[in-house]
């Protein structure tokens, strides 16, 4: 029974890794450095504004109709372009990546604005809230903090190799401004 035991630890933690590293890939890596800037553009646009009115009057049940359309659209075009990236065709994943993006930022503007409203379904409101606590489940876990601390040490790390040596004032970039001027000074000489 101890090795059984044994085993299922050893499983669930990998299951834990693995739920883990996609929750970092797709939290910290895609949403806050794509998504969320350009679901905050979305967001102070004016015509989203007025049509908040549109959504405010509509039926519940076609918000709830349009929210899972451009939730199952956004979330297969985003399996789609893994399956691209798996077959190796990284330039079409990419590109039905990027076009999901807005379309994802929409969709969270949606649900945002309409929230109180589709968590009037109760098996929505369900979904919902297991759904959120799952995510808080996988935030407490230690492999959750240890990866998240070594990720914050690593955006760190390239902030300050960044600062040191891709600012505008940085002696690399200095010397390789330098050195483009004398190569074209001496293109231009050689004419």
């Amino acid at each position: 029974m101890n090795f059984l035991q044994k085993i299922g630890q050893r499983l669930l933690l990998f299951i834990q890794f693995i739920l883990v590293s996609l929750f970092i890939l797709f939290e910290e890596i895609i949403w806050e450095g794509l998504a969320e800037p350009i679901y905050h553009k979305i967001q102070s646009l004016r015509i989203l504004q007025r049509l908040q009115i549109y959504v405010n009057r509509t039926n519940r049940y076609i918000l709830l109709t349009l929210f899972i359309i451009l939730l199952f659209s956004v979330e297969g075009a985003g399996l789609i372009a893994g399956i691209f990236f798996v077959q190796g065709k990284v330039i079409f994943g990419s590109l039905l990546y990027a076009i999901k993006i807005p379309i994802a930022g929409f969709t969270f503007w949606l649900f945002r604005v309409s929230k109180n409203r589709l968590l009037s379904f109760n098996w929505f409101s369900l979904a919902y809230y297991k759904l959120m606590s799952g995510i808080e489940w996988l935030k407490s876990t230690d492999i959750y903090k240890s990866s998240l601390s070594l990720l914050l040490k690593l955006k760190t790390t390239l902030k300050e190799i960044k600062k040191r040596y891709f600012s505008k004032e940085s002696r690399f970039i200095q010397d390789t401004k330098a050195f483009y001027r004398y190569i074209k000074n001496f293109k231009n000489r050689n004419k």
